[in-house]
């Protein structure tokens, strides 16, 4: 399994969002490296983020959310074009990052 791994709920529709691209990035600096995307999946996942030997080092991280072409294809008005979760990598232990939407809000919280 992927170090890193995300799940998108639509709590307004109490679906999974399915096509969100994400893109995963590093701090260097005080710039941000790409270092993988993707785009979830019919249940909201992204279960292979990073290949399944890809150990991160410690440091600052963020994922980003593109979640405007997700209302958009759901003919919605929303507030947030994209979402950005910065996080703290310790370890190289599993990191689960999920993300709570809805067109006027969003919350996430470290799963497992």
């Amino acid at each position: 399994m992927s170090q890193i791994t995300t799940h998108i709920l639509d709590t307004t529709l109490g679906k999974p969002a399915q096509g969100v691209a994400i893109s995963l990035h590093r701090q260097k600096d005080a710039n941000w490296d790409k270092l993988a995307e993707g785009k979830t999946n019919t249940d909201g996942r992204i279960p292979n983020l990073l290949d399944n030997e890809t150990v991160l080092p410690a440091g600052i991280y963020k994922m980003r959310f593109e979640v405007a072409p997700y209302f958009e294809a759901l003919n919605v008005s929303a507030f947030y074009p994209f979402v950005e979760i910065v996080f703290n990598v310790t370890s190289g232990q599993h990191y689960h990052v999920p993300l709570l939407l809805n067109p006027f809000g969003y919350s996430t919280y470290r799963g497992s």
